[in-house]
């Protein structure tokens, strides 16, 4: 192995590092906890280290982020590819999309809450995002008309994010979440 690839090897380890710190850190005691102080004390590197790989919060936020979108479209794909019918498949993607972001409120925040540095809704965005939005758009392709498509996926997407901010956030009541997201895909069937 050549000396440039181990030290490719080397940044790309220590990357990976500062990332799953953030987001262990982050998960444990919220975004507000994460600074590039503490995550150097954590992961046991100075800051000028994290300066060299990230610019700062917001730019290690953007990488959690980004990973969360991956993983988010990795359980959307799980969950409409093995429902039996479409409309299951509908279903089961909202309800994977609600159990992403309670099971992982923080990186949820970072996908979709905390402005990142990441081009949405744009042909720029990077692969993961359009993956999750894809994922959502061919639950609902069987069920709509081709010419609404994007425009009901958005919709649907809509959604379930209002859904699950304003029942977060304390606005609606959360013993009826269940009810609220089923009524939502019931709508769209």
């Amino acid at each position: 192995m050549s000396i440039q690839t181990r030290k490719e090897r080397e940044r790309a380890e220590r990357e990976r590092l500062i990332i799953t710190a953030a987001r262990e850190l982050a998960e444990a005691e919220g975004w507000d906890a994460v600074t590039t102080r503490r995550l150097a004390a954590e992961i046991e590197y100075s800051q000028p280290v994290l300066y060299s790989h990230f610019s700062g919060k917001d730019a290690i936020m953007a990488a959690v982020a980004l990973e969360g979108f991956a993983d988010l479209a990795d359980a959307l794909r799980t969950a409409r590819t093995a429902a039996p019918d479409p409309r299951q498949a509908l279903a089961d993607v909202g309800a994977a999309y609600v159990e992403f972001a309670e099971r992982r409120p923080a990186l949820y925040d970072a996908m979709f809450i905390h402005a990142v540095d990441l081009p949405f809704a744009s042909p720029e965005a990077p692969p993961a995002l359009h993956d999750g939005f894809a994922q959502l758009r061919e639950s609902l392709r069987p069920l709509v008309r081709e010419e609404q498509l994007d425009l009901l996926t958005e919709t649907y997407w809509a959604g379930l994010h209002g859904l699950l901010a304003l029942t977060r956030s304390g606005r609606l009541r959360r013993e009826h979440h269940d009810d609220r997201v089923a009524l939502l895909v019931e709508r769209f069937l």
